[in-house]
């Protein structure tokens, strides 16, 4: 492993923890994410030492050992879950609001649950059972309409009684019977005209936003190959990092800001990007919204999801084609690698090739490798995130596709097969292989939508599918008959 994997592992790993279990655990994230990256560490240290291939017990030993601390860490510090065994699980809490204190449902009268079984109409969904549970009501019965008219009707007369004491969740059930869920709503409402909770600390944000152009700068100086020494005679010379740096924050805050102004679209209140510096690494752990309001339905949920990497991956492409144009072409060597940008071979992925072999032409040959422009650096960064994004597991921006397409259990067995088809491609490719076994640890149950349960139109299913494609574009090596087509 090279100190470039370290880096980009280090950066993957920490979003994939970070983003898929953070809610879920009271375990520090940056404890979970050292236990993951110690295996590679240990291995690292052992081939930068004795140079030669690690012994069958120094790849099982860690690995096994870091698996099971991670189990354990985890659910040491897990935060308890509602739902069933037979159900998908409820997350009133998580859905409304991320940091939402747990509020009791107040108890429903007699007269009051007259008046809630008024709420559905026999033709429109036909009630059968009601289900008290400490963070929720479970109405349970006979869906008669479309699933969005059902909801619509069944919502505006639960607020026409109740008014804003609840909201109102319509999810999947056993047997294709959807049921409603009615849980506390703890958002806080306007007060004079005004909300009661700042949602950015534009200071903060702004702090967070120059810290990490800082640290990119320094690691895009060292891509470039300035050295300490250098630094120390001519200190201007660290603006040299300034392309590397203002090439991944704009790919990172593009992709942001794809989530943040789609999730204002649909009346969402979400937070500004916020970026996070890292001093080591590749200069930042990226950027990260907060959304402070439930979706209101699987529409919305797969807007919001696929804008962030659809925007990330437009403004990656110039940036790589760019970058590619200004890279070195350079012979094939035995550090010739998916993860050495100073020599990077393309083949490893089916669409950095095509890209690699549009911007170079006929310098590009079967016996070729790339030396990477500082700005190509940044563009290749760029296809990684977003295929780490669109992987179809659990809470992961794929997830959220295919959660939004398929339904919340369908998406469930999408995502064990997206696991375990990763860990094959390990087999042919050893850097996913790391990759591959964090999935594994990633919860396959995504938070459910308040309207779970009406499917998408055509129109989105398509490009919810081009979009998989993308993935498997991005992640798969160049096959030998394309390869031989390009001469590369």
């Amino acid at each position: 492993m090279t100190f470039w994997f370290l880096l980009l592992l280090g950066l993957i790993t920490y979003l994939m923890v970070q983003r898929s279990v953070a809610d879920m655990t009271r375990t520090p994230v940056w404890l979970l994410w050292s236990v993951l990256m110690t295996p590679a560490i240990l291995w690292s240290v052992w081939t930068a030492k004795y140079g030669t291939k690690l012994p069958p017990h120094l790849v099982i030993g860690p690995l096994v050992i870091s698996s099971l601390l991670y189990w354990l860490l985890f659910q040491w510090g897990r935060r308890p879950q509602k739902g069933t065994q037979t159900e998908p699980p409820i997350q009133p809490q998580s859905v409304i609001h991320p940091s939402a204190e747990p509020a009791p449902v107040r108890p429903i009268e007699p007269t009051e649950e007259t008046q809630l079984r008024n709420c559905f109409p026999w033709s429109i969904y036909y009630i059968q059972d009601i289900e008290y549970r400490p963070q929720a009501v479970i109405c349970r019965g006979q869906l008669r309409a479309k699933p969005h008219e059902a909801y619509q009707k069944i919502k505006d007369n639960i607020e026409a009684q109740f008014g804003d004491r609840f909201l109102v969740i319509f999810q999947e059930g056993l047997n294709n019977k959807p049921f409603f869920v009615l849980v506390p709503n703890t958002q806080q409402k306007k007060v004079n005209g005004r909300n009661q909770e700042k949602l950015t600390r534009p200071g903060l944000a702004l702090l967070l936003l120059v810290a990490t152009l800082v640290t990119t700068t320094l690691v895009g100086a060292r891509i470039a190959g300035v050295t300490s020494e250098v630094v120390q005679s001519n200190p201007s010379a660290i603006f040299q990092g300034l392309p590397y740096a203002l090439a991944l924050m704009t790919i990172l805050g593009i992709h942001e800001l794809g989530h943040y102004l789609t999730a204002r679209y649909y009346k969402i209140r979400a937070t500004l990007p916020y970026f996070i510096p890292m001093p080591l690494f590749l200069g930042t752990f990226g950027a990260f919204i907060q959304m402070r309001s439930p979706v209101p339905n699987r529409k919305a949920l797969f807007d919001i999801s696929i804008a962030g990497p659809l925007a990330g991956f437009i403004a990656t492409l110039p940036l790589l084609m760019w970058g590619l144009v200004h890279s070195q072409v350079i012979p094939i060597t035995e550090k010739t690698g998916l993860l050495n940008p100073d020599a990077l071979n393309p083949k490893y992925s089916i669409l950095l090739a095509l890209l690699s072999k549009l911007a170079l032409g006929s310098q590009l040959t079967a016996k070729s490798a790339i030396d990477l422009h500082p700005v190509a650096v940044a563009g290749f960064l760029g296809l990684i995130v977003t295929a780490l994004n669109l992987m179809p597991v659990g809470q992961l921006d794929g997830g959220h596709i295919v959660h939004a397409i398929f339904g919340q259990r369908t998406a469930i067995i999408i995502g064990q097969i997206a696991r375990l088809l990763l860990l094959l491609l390990s087999t042919i490719q050893p850097e996913f292989f790391l990759w591959a076994i964090i999935l594994l640890f990633i919860p396959l149950i995504d938070e459910p939508a308040l309207n779970d349960v009406t499917e998408l139109d055509n129109v989105r299913d398509f490009i919810g599918l081009l979009v998989m494609v993308l993935l498997i574009v991005i992640v798969l090596p160049l096959p030998q008959f394309l390869a031989r087509l390009l001469q590369i």
